[in-house]
């Protein structure tokens, strides 16, 4: 867990450090755009490919074979973006053949900073800026909400756990992942991870539905108790 705060940490920091240096420049990111073919990058697209495993290895251990399926879903999504992300910028070059002009530079990767751009809602800078900041966010909150279910789950010596972040919601780890998924997809947006994403979502709905039921013959009326007090993957914005 403390390698992926580092990792979010050096996120921030290192778009955070470009964005004041540019504005110490009193320069618009677009000299930047454009400026060369920023893919092809193998080392890093099988390092994050390789991080991101890591996470979700360390944090659900699969035991059955729906847990696999679920987890190759996952490995499918991960390889699918980070392949785009540092290797090669397929989404680019599908959309261009319907007229967009996207440049293969790194900083118009960021598809959503670039549409933005493009509408002209905002300028590049404070679009990109603000597509990184909402998306390190996300999977900073996704990370410690998988890590605090985790913790929990842990401790609890085959007891049901209804404390610390299961107050809220009943399968936080799925929180967690949805947090940082969407997080992903907000930072890089490819065609392939958005058709992927609700396929896995689904999966991963049957999956706690079906942990759900495990619960329930362990734990019987207690669970059925927590669970018609504690939502299943959002928390309640207030009490009724």
């Amino acid at each position: 867990m403390l390698l992926f705060i580092l990792t979010m940490a050096l996120n921030s920091f290192s778009f955070m450090t470009m964005f004041l240096d540019l504005m110490a420049m009193g320069s618009d990111l677009t000299h930047h755009v454009g400026s060369g073919y920023a893919y092809g990058n193998w080392p890093s697209a099988v390092f994050s490919i390789l991080l991101f495993s890591f996470f979700v290895m360390a944090f659900f251990i699969p035991t059955q074979k729906r847990d696999w399926r679920s987890l190759g879903l996952y490995e499918a999504f991960v390889v699918a973006l980070f392949t785009e992300m540092y290797g090669f910028p397929l989404t680019i070059y599908l959309l261009s053949n319907f007229g967009l002009n996207i440049a293969t530079d790194h900083i118009s990767g960021h598809l959503l900073a670039t549409f933005l751009s493009s509408a002209g809602i905002l300028s590049l800078t404070v679009a990109w800026v603000l597509v990184m900041a909402v998306s390190t966010l996300l999977m900073a909150a996704g990370f410690l909400i998988i890590y605090s279910g985790w913790r929990g789950i842990h401790r609890s010596n085959g007891e049901l756990v209804t404390g610390g972040v299961y107050k809220h919601v009943r399968h936080p780890q799925y929180l967690g992942l949805t947090l940082v998924t969407i997080g992903l997809m907000i930072q890089w947006p490819t065609l392939l991870t958005v058709i992927m994403w609700p396929v896995m979502m689904g999966m991963y709905y049957k999956l706690a539905k079906k942990e759900e039921r495990d619960v329930e013959n362990i734990h019987g009326r207690k669970y059925l108790e927590y669970k018609q007090k504690v939502p299943m993957f959002f928390p309640r914005l207030k009490k009724t």
